[in-house]
């Protein structure tokens, strides 16, 4: 898991970039429109804190903003799941976002635990 920040600031962007596509494909639906509002928040939320994060004046900023990633990564992929597994969309085209997301999960988790000088996710 490569974790370079400007890497990381792509794939962030990249995430919120495939779910705004899948969000303008989604059914025509009162759940999928509340479903696929809520995906479009957190996932861009994602980049926007990561971001933020990135520019922190202090540990404690960067541990603060960087806990504000994890939570919307951990709501993307909440989101991605429910949209698969109320069947408003179809699981093979979501797994590849979902896995992303996951990802993206366990390398600010990974992140988090160091900045905070700890060596397993609280």
């Amino acid at each position: 898991m490569k974790c370079d920040p400007d890497v990381m600031k792509q794939r962030t962007k990249d995430l919120a970039l495939r779910i705004l596509r899948l969000c303008r494909s989604l059914p025509h639906s009162d759940e999928a429109r509340i479903l696929g509002n809520q995906l479009l928040r957190s996932s861009t939320s994602v980049g926007a804190n990561y971001r933020a994060a990135c520019r922190a004046r202090s540990r404690a900023e960067f541990i603060s903003k960087l806990g504000v990633v994890l939570e919307e990564a951990d709501e993307t992929v909440f989101w991605l799941e429910l949209l698969s597994e109320a069947n408003v969309f179809g699981t093979e085209k979501l797994d590849g976002l979902t896995k992303e997301a996951n990802e993206l999960v366990s390398i600010f988790v990974a992140s988090l635990c160091t900045a905070k000088g700890t060596n397993s996710a609280a």
